[in-house]
């Protein structure tokens, strides 16, 4: 017979053996529920109309399973990747912000200015970069074309470039000799503009006006809106205008229609840089917040997934419909520039 002492000396070992296994058999539920959480029944991704919507359904089909590949390196089984295009860039923002869409994909910085509270950007698409990337204007303006080269970009510069006509000319005369532009010198030119939701042709140029004048680019005295950047640099060749913000490389693009269907002789020596933005980033990638699939570590497997992806042959192919070369991890603070001049922009609303 046991004591009364030795009774409860076993009972006691009993209770404390049933709660040990209590725990583990807890510890091994959450552990398969771990497993679990890395088997994901669907992924969706939207992608930005920048091009033409069945064009870019055609070019990322094969995503579907390329990406389910490369997330299963990193661990994560994804049983579908649904891939869908949204109507306008604010549609794609819309779903992201209801959880409706997974991933926001080629995102523009605006956008995802517009929808950061309810998304995290996760890449950034990088692009052969230029041989020239000052802040300084005059340093633009050696007469010889910009390049491009071998290092890989995540950004690029918006240009304030003045024509050949009078007033452009003697905007550049005064940059090229090292003095500072005022803004009765700016203010008294004709300006072509891009749509307000460019931001190489319009929200960059006015964030531009707004560090260095303290002036809006709606206090402009005399602008005009192009159509496209095409439609621009003919104005710009034939004196209608003397200013034009463009991205950095839009003179490379328009080298020969300067020349063949504008009828100017250089667009080299012919324009000159005025003005340097801060860097606009590329197109991101970005996840929803309220998106119940995904979790940091799916959000850290989608990160490695598309840098390797970009990487191959197959992704090159895919990734090439938004002129992207390859990702790179980004921050909410890169867009920084980005998310100011957005505020900018409602301020001046």
């Amino acid at each position: 017979m046991f004591s009364k002492k030795m009774k409860k000396s076993l009972f006691a070992m009993g209770a404390l053996a049933t709660l040990t296994m209590s725990l583990t058999a807890c510890s091994s539920s959450n552990n398969e529920a771990s497993e679990e959480s890395k088997d994901v029944s669907e992924l969706n991704v939207m992608f930005v109309p920048s091009k033409n919507p069945d064009d870019i359904v055609t070019a990322t089909e094969p995503l579907q399973s390329l990406l389910k590949d490369e997330l299963k390196k990193e661990g994560y089984n994804v049983e579908k990747v649904n891939i869908t295009v949204g109507t306008n860039y604010e549609a794609v923002g819309e779903a992201l912000a209801s959880g409706t869409a997974d991933v926001g994909y080629g995102v523009s910085g605006g956008t995802y200015a517009l929808y950061q509270d309810d998304t995290d950007v996760i890449l950034t698409a990088t692009r052969a970069g230029l041989d020239k990337d000052s802040e300084n204007a005059k340093d633009w303006n050696d007469g010889k074309a910009t390049e491009t080269t071998d290092k890989q970009a995540t950004s690029y510069r918006s240009l304030i470039i003045a024509g050949p006509s009078a007033k452009g000319q003697e905007l550049a005369k005064k940059i090229n000799a090292g003095k500072e532009l005022t803004w009765d010198d700016l203010s008294s030119a004709n300006w072509g503009l891009a749509s307000t939701t460019s931001s190489a042709g319009y929200i960059y140029p006015s964030l531009w006006l707004d560090e260095n004048y303290n002036h809006n680019i709606t206090e402009l005295t005399t602008t005009v809106q192009n159509d496209s950047y095409g439609s621009g640099f003919a104005r710009l060749a034939s004196g209608q205008i003397d200013v034009l913000p463009v991205y950095a490389d839009a003179r490379r693009d328009f080298v020969e229609a300067w020349t063949k269907e504008y009828g100017k002789s250089d667009i080299w020596t012919e324009t000159n840089v005025i003005g340097v933005t801060p860097a606009i980033y590329n197109d991101a990638i970005v996840v929803s917040k309220n998106s119940k699939t995904i979790t940091t570590g799916l959000k850290s497997a989608l990160q490695e997934a598309l840098i390797n992806l970009a990487k191959t042959d197959e992704g090159k192919k895919v990734i090439a419909i938004y002129s992207h070369e390859g990702y790179k991890k980004a921050t909410n603070d890169d867009y920084k520039s980005e998310i100011k001049a957005q505020e900018l922009m409602k301020a001046n609303s």
